[in-house]
């Protein structure tokens, strides 16, 4: 197989793309570091782009290898033709070359090779001729046997040990199991039975459900398979047996011989049920969960990039708010830097309910620190410390300050860790917790990063995947964010430092070192003298590390050392030098650029890099993260009992998922904007396609179930043109009337928590 012409037709690009991009992976580069800094060489790929093409590339030799193993081993049995070595280096997936190497394979002691051992193979071959003018009784006769280890009783017993070899072979042939596979994923229906009707549980959809294979979404895939796991569920494959029963007789059957046909009837039937049927039906609930599951690590991913590139409110001094109720609130006061300035435990919930203390000792913090946004976590006893801080920012005037509700997932995890408690030593696990809910309004990325990435709660059904997979995806996910927005070298943690290209946990600690002991780097080149970080590593990193203040301006910008030279030359024919970078003098700077192709001739670089390196100095250091949504603060709390179907309100995409938006309105429930109230005039293949997290949308409350904590909401505002969309559920129920149970118009959202986390 020709790999690069394989993936750049997958991934629809030029195979001069896709033969720069493997080169550059074998040579060492991270994705980044090739988004980013070799543009030209790759025609611009992205770094989505190049991860796709990793994976492929991975997958794609993995499978060239896996080729070699199997030909070896056919060829050693001295079983290889030209034909069958054709057919195995022309397969194109890792399912067709492991069919082609079934017959060939070593098996385990089967049915079939237990009546070959008793010499039944000559039986079997004589019934395949299918010319026989005799009944097979006469033939079987002569294989009867008393012999150790090779007793056959009678002739009916050597009939039934020749369909055993007769089935095996034809559950062997890659061309049936291929054609099986293809109709069975066309025609057939997953199907899932309660293994108890009565019992009430979150999976009562799909008590009663089928759907077409070819159709069914992956979210309820992983929602029956953790059904079935959990023992609620009963699930199978109904395939056109019929249909493959008629196609295996047609490919089988030479001849209607009166004596042959009916027992190569049966055979076939046996080896459908018996060896095809379970494999087939195997593999496909396997391929369809492997599918759900990628779906769903790209849409977790996907909602992590845009939590992770979440616009800082940077300038503030911010009080994190841990809420607990018998354990009291944990505070934490951190300086525009995230520098901790105080800690305080109070008490205003249950069971101690006191109120007025606790927002005497908050209103000192205030003042003493001169606190202008306090963060309260979205956990237990938020709803209760969100009204506390409205009513004091109302009864004692504090007009500079607002208030946010911040999703607090994966704090507790980070406040246990190794990380927090190198961090923090002298804390317990509820301060670490307030300091990261602080914190994480500050600047989401950097405080983030410490914490493993499936822990922070924008996915779905997160546990239930290949966790090896979603792991190396969702680490991806957060290398990119990192690199996108670039580090100052000077001030970040280890842990933001080790998502940077090139740089290992080790050499981020190092280069934390190294400040240490030495003070602040005044230039990039400086990083040549940290321990174990080469010239190869420097290269990697280099233009993602930002210097302030140093000693040569460019090192502020994302501008590789690579093109410094490049730069100054620009510089100087644009009529400016070094000192330009960082008075402002730069902006409109590609206005003035008349013809980019002869001055990138004239600099010896590419235009794509003579582009970015404009952009840079334009804006010297920017940070990608500005041009997304400001999160909203708030003053004032909004209670469920005050929604009211029709009411338009502002709210913050807190996830996505499959079917639907959760959105954050101001109350302690965020309501679930289901995929069909999207949009009106057309409809919406994912939810991605219309919103992300972190987004700032306009909601109409559908519907409040106060007894239920459910919110339906619509980002359809006109009532009349929301009339016309309906919400899609899965599957008919087939039941009759009076055998459903009642259910409750409308979505049906209990116990969605649980299949969140």
């Amino acid at each position: 197989m020709d790999i690069i012409k394989k993936i750049a037709e997958e991934l629809q690009i030029k195979a001069t793309q896709a033969e720069a991009a493997v080169k550059l992976i074998d040579e060492g580069c991270t994705i980044p570091f090739i988004a980013r800094y070799r543009k030209e060489a790759t025609g611009a790929l992205n770094d989505e782009q190049l991860r796709n093409l990793d994976e492929r590339l991975r997958y794609l030799r993995n499978l060239e290898d896996r080729k070699e193993q199997v030909i070896a081993s056919i060829e050693e049995q001295g079983k290889l033709t030209d034909e069958l070595k054709q057919q195995i280096l022309a397969a194109e997936t890792m399912v067709l070359v492991e069919d082609l190497y079934r017959p060939y394979k070593q098996k385990r002691r089967t049915r079939a090779t237990i009546a070959k051992e008793k010499g039944l193979e000559p039986l079997a071959e004589f019934i395949l001729q299918q010319n026989t003018d005799k009944p097979l009784e006469e033939e079987a006769a002569k294989y009867i046997s008393t012999e150790e280890g090779k007793e056959v009783a009678d002739a009916k017993a050597a009939i039934a040990g020749a369909m055993d070899i007769i089935a095996e072979q034809i559950s062997d042939v890659a061309d049936y199991r291929t054609y099986i596979r293809d109709i069975t994923m066309k025609e057939g229906k997953l199907i899932s039975i309660a293994k108890d009707e009565k019992a009430e549980s979150v999976y009562e959809t799909y008590y009663d459900y089928n759907e077409s294979l070819s159709t069914v979404p992956g979210h309820r895939i992983l929602a029956i398979n953790r059904g079935e796991a959990e023992k609620f569920l009963t699930v199978k494959i109904e395939a056109p047996e019929e249909r493959i029963l008629r196609y295996l007789e047609k490919q089988v059957l030479t001849s209607e011989n009166e004596f042959t046909a009916p027992v190569l009837k049966a055979t076939i039937a046996d080896a459908y049920d018996r060896l095809i049927a379970p494999a087939i039906e195997r593999e496909i609930r396997s391929s369809l969960t492997e599918k759900a599951e990628d779906g769903a690590i790209k849409v977790f991913g996907k909602n992590l990039e845009q939590l992770l590139l979440q616009p800082p409110i940077a300038g503030k001094v911010v009080l994190g708010w841990d809420p607990a109720f018998r354990t009291g609130c944990k505070l934490a006061v951190v300086d525009a830097t995230g520098k901790v300035l105080d800690t305080k435990v109070i008490y205003p919930t249950e069971p101690h309910n006191k109120v007025e203390e606790s927002k005497r000792e908050v209103k000192k913090l205030i003042d003493k620190y001169h606190v202008t946004l306090i963060s309260c976590g979205n956990g237990t006893a938020s709803r209760e410390s969100e009204k506390i801080i409205a009513d004091m920012i109302k009864e004692m005037n504090l007009n500079d300050v607002d208030y946010i509700i911040t999703n607090e997932a994966g704090a507790s995890v980070y406040s246990a860790s190794k990380l927090a408690t190198e961090e923090f030593p002298d804390f317990d696990v509820a301060q670490r917790s307030a300091v990261s809910i602080a914190r994480r309004v500050q600047d989401p990325l950097a405080e983030l990063v410490k914490i493993e990435p499936k822990s922070i709660g924008v996915g779905q059904y997160q546990h239930d995947m290949n966790q090896k997979k979603l792991s190396e995806t969702l680490t991806g996910v957060v290398e990119d964010s990192v690199n996108k927005v670039g580090v100052d070298l000077n001030t970040a943690s280890a842990s933001l430092l080790e998502y940077i290209s090139g740089i290992s946990k080790a050499v981020a600690k190092n280069i934390v070192d190294y400040r240490e002991t030495n003070g602040r780097f005044t230039n990039r080149k400086q990083l040549l003298k940290v321990a174990k970080l080469g010239p190869k590593a420097f290269e990697q990193c280099a233009g993602f590390m930002r210097i302030t203040g140093g000693d040569n301006p460019l090192d502020a910008t994302s501008v590789h050392p690579e093109s410094y030279e490049a730069a100054k030359k620009l510089l100087a024919l644009m009529g400016y030098d070094s000192n330009s970078i960082t008075s402002g003098e730069l902006i409109g700077l590609r206005s003035k650029v008349h013809n980019l192709k002869e001055l990138s001739e004239k600099l010896e670089i590419g235009e794509m890099t003579l582009e970015d390196i404009i952009k840079e100095l334009e804006k010297p250091g920017r940070d990608p993260r500005e041009e997304m949504p400001k999160p909203i603060l708030r003053k004032d709390v909004l209670e469920m009992k005050d929604l009211q179907p029709g009411m338009i309100l502002k709210g913050t995409v807190r996830n996505v998922i499959d079917f639907g938006a959760f959105v954050d309105i101001g109350v302690h429930q965020d309501g679930l904007v289901h995929i069909s109230q999207m949009r009106s005039d057309r409809r919406v293949e994912h939810p991605l396609d219309v919103v992300s997290v972190g987004d700032i949308v306009d909601v109409r409350v559908i519907e409040v179930d106060a007894n239920k904590g459910r919110i339906a909401l619509s980002m359809i505002l006109d009532e009349k043109e929301a009339q016309n969309k309906k919400i899609s559920r899965p599957a008919k129920d087939r039941r009759t009337k009076k055998d459903r149970p009642k259910k409750q118009e409308g979505l049906n959202l209990s116990g969605l928590s649980k299949f969140m986390h």
